[in-house]
């Protein structure tokens, strides 16, 4: 018996969320030279009279190094493309890069010693694209993060993560605790990041793939992520001030935590 047709405002959100947008448009100069540099960049735009600075130079030689095409528009349409963000006169349609599926989780190849971040309702997308540029810069083969109560990846992350969001996987999943099972199942050891926590970040990381959780600032870890998690470990912080911004802490835990061991490990 055939399945009956989705109506009203429930179908209406599954067709816009499975209808994936062909293009989508980055401003700055830094996120446009990314786009460029990472394959994605369609075109970039420069508007009018855009002083000619070095970094705008470095864009331009870029695109013409990859055949990407470079249209000079009136500022106004630079300015509504940003939506107010700081555009610096230049901006670029980007093609979006494919977003892994909760079971592209199970198929992946990942490294031996392969780091993955996972974060659980992060909404502000500043936090996200500051802790995407932290994570790309850390060497992380995904960032992982659910479909609900979640950043956009649009202008303002994309801005944030200085063009790292155009180059670090993403995977975007339904359900966080089962996709934290996902990679359990493959030899990923889950920690999640917790103020409350016993050991803290001068321990040693485990060996191996390394799945690091990050929380949503003040909440923190949700119950069911934090039930997932194999370890629970916390920052220590000596001033008066009682947590850090989510995209400083992934940057610490990442570097003084999951980092640092692999790094002993090489020397």
């Amino acid at each position: 018996m055939p399945a009956e047709p989705r109506t009203g405002a429930r179908a209406h959100r599954r067709r816009a969320r499975d209808k994936a947008p062909t293009s989508l448009t980055v401003v700055g100069r830094r996120p446009a030279l990314e786009a460029v540099r990472s394959g994605r960049a369609l075109e970039v735009l420069v508007a009018e009279g855009a002083r000619s600075t070095p970094a705008l130079r470095e864009v331009v030689e870029a695109a013409g190094a990859k055949g990407v095409t470079v249209t000079t528009v009136e500022g106004e349409r630079i300015e509504s493309l940003a939506d107010g963000v700081l555009h610096q006169g230049v901006a670029a349609r980007v093609r979006p890069a494919p977003t892994l599926t909760e079971a592209a989780l199970s198929s992946t190849t990942w490294g031996t010693e392969a780091i993955v971040i996972v974060i659980d309702g992060v909404t502000d997308p500043h936090n996200l694209g500051a802790l995407a540029r932290t994570a790309e810069g850390a060497g992380a083969e995904a960032l992982v993060y659910r479909r609900h109560r979640a950043a956009p990846i649009g202008n303002v992350a994309v801005k944030a993560s200085a063009g790292a969001l155009l180059h670090l996987p993403l995977a975007e999943v339904p359900n966080l605790p089962r996709a934290l099972d996902r990679l359990k199942d493959q030899a990923f050891w889950v920690v999640g990041l917790d103020e409350d926590a016993t050991s803290t970040i001068y321990e040693e990381a485990p060996p191996g793939r390394l799945a690091l959780v990050m929380g949503a600032e003040g909440e923190g870890l949700s119950r069911l992520v934090r039930e997932r998690c194999d370890d629970l470990v916390a920052i220590p912080l000596r001033g008066r001030v009682a947590s850090l911004n989510v995209s400083v802490a992934a940057g610490v835990a990442l570097f003084s935590y999951a980092v640092r061991g692999k790094e002993k490990k090489r020397t």
